[in-house]
């Protein structure tokens, strides 16, 4: 059965989203309708805009991107940056109205169903082959399409590893990583009991009580899911035996391995693992040194530029990543691969409403050209196209980020799914986990919850 493009009527709480892409409310209209923009003279005093979520593009990336779309189009790029926790309500607002919405907008990968069921992106199945076609991340590709029409495409991925403390590790009588999920859970649980520092509400694992984000990996590593299509329908399926088995690992790392507070979302989790946030003073020595919270955490790859012992470097404290001291590892399943991690990362499109979608598809083009690939994978963000993932280098990071990539899921693409983000449903079903008396009842309450969200329009 053939979805039908309609405009959502609740993106959030309190934000409508009215993105029927022509009058009346039907399919969206291809980005194709306009001839590629060569012509420069054609261009001159014309102008698009890129709105970018966060601060990941690196002002380096951002003026490769203005410099060359000039070269190439003669017009000019305007670069936005939108707040990760406004992006949602600003674009459902700006995208609705051709006189405001941005040409090309970068949304969270899991934000991009909603987005693209509601008909906020041009369809760009004509140029897929030509954007990287296979190569590109499959899983962010099959949230960023409807009906097998391509609408949003992965701009890059991060996906989550582990970060450890070799020196807490091996105090505790741990010299060697885990193999297997199985050990990964016992390892944690003997190092947060050990606790060879005597450290207050140390954690042998942090794991925030509504970091649903890392404590998926659970339920997927024990072939559970967080939903499943069944004909037309999408349903939640957090009480499915295999789910509920992962909860009862989580619940049992909750109680005996993190200390983590239980409104701890996936946010900045490597500062537990520092030893110390204090200001160096004037001659680079640490005036004052806090303990340490945690000798094991999940985080995207990016996190180890904030990881390490704390010096001045040209007059700024940095962190400074110490191989003695510090160390990672991809999550383990017990199937001899990854555990399936969640990916961060986002996806790209071009507005249905832009008055310039020629334009707009130049700017694609060098999005996904070969020399800003490689650029992102540079600046230690995972390139969309798997043809450049060389280019992240060889270092531990690099290659951990690759191998958790290997096995990486996403949440369900289902059209309410920005809407349960929004409304930060996920994190209140985590954040009950550890105190349940009976999760299976926990999870069919939030599976009654679910359901219908997972499937508004």
């Amino acid at each position: 059965m053939k979805k039908k493009f309609v405009s959502i009527a609740a993106l959030a709480a309190t934000t409508a989203l009215a993105l029927s892409a022509c009058a009346g409310g039907g399919t969206p209209a291809s980005s194709s309708s306009a001839a590629p923009a060569t012509d420069k003279s054609a261009n001159a005093g014309k102008s698009i805009t890129l709105w970018l979520a966060g601060g990941d593009t690196s002002d380096e990336l951002r003026e490769y991107l203005k410099t060359t779309f000039n070269e190439k189009t003669g017009a000019t790029l305007k670069i936005e940056e939108q707040a990760w926790g406004d992006l949602v309500a600003k674009a459902t607002t700006a995208m609705s109205n051709a006189d405001t919405t941005p040409d090309v907008v970068e949304v969270g990968n899991t934000q991009s169903p909603t987005f693209t069921y509601a008909g906020a992106f041009a369809d760009v199945s004509d140029m897929y082959d030509e954007l990287g076609g296979d190569k590109l991340l499959k899983s962010f590709v099959e949230v960023g399409s409807v009906d097998g029409k391509k609408f949003t495409l992965p701009y890059y991925f991060g996906s989550r590893y582990a970060f450890y403390r070799k020196d807490v590790w091996k105090e505790a009588g741990i010299t060697e990583v885990p193999k297997t999920l199985d050990e990964f859970n016992t390892t944690v649980k003997t190092i947060a009991e050990k606790n060879p520092r005597n450290i207050k509400d140390f954690s042998g694992f942090f794991l925030g009580g509504q970091d649903w984000r890392d404590g998926i990996s659970w339920i997927f590593a024990n072939g559970g899911d967080l939903a499943k299509k069944d004909g037309d329908k999408w349903v939640s399926t957090l009480s499915d035996p295999n789910s509920l088995k992962g909860l009862q690992q989580l619940q049992d790392l909750y109680k005996s391995a993190s200390n983590a507070p239980n409104d701890a979302k996936d946010s900045n989790q490597y500062i537990f693992l520092n030893d110390s946030d204090a200001v160096l003073n004037e001659a680079g020595e640490v005036a004052s040194k806090t303990k340490l919270n945690a000798a094991t955490i999940m985080a995207p790859g990016w996190a180890h530029w904030s990881i390490g012992d704390l010096k001045k470097v040209d007059g700024k404290d940095t962190r400074v990543w110490n191989d003695e001291t510090f160390g990672t590892f991809v999550l383990p399943g017990n199937d001899g691969k990854p555990a399936p991690v969640f990916a961060g990362g986002s996806n790209i499109g071009i507005s249905a409403k832009s008055k310039e979608p020629g334009l707009s598809r130049e700017l694609m083009k060098i999005i996904f050209s070969a020399d800003y690939q490689k650029k992102l994978g540079g600046a230690g963000l995972g390139p969309a196209n798997s043809d450049y993932v060389s280019s992240l280098g060889d270092d531990q990071f690099a290659k951990a980020l690759i191998e958790s990539a290997s096995n990486s899921k996403l949440t369900p693409a289902a059209p309410g799914w920005a809407t349960i983000e929004a409304n930060s449903v996920m994190e209140e079903f985590f954040s009950k986990i550890e105190g349940s008396s009976d999760l299976a009842a926990l999870a069919k309450e939030y599976d009654d919850k679910l359901t219908p969200m997972l499937n508004a329009q």
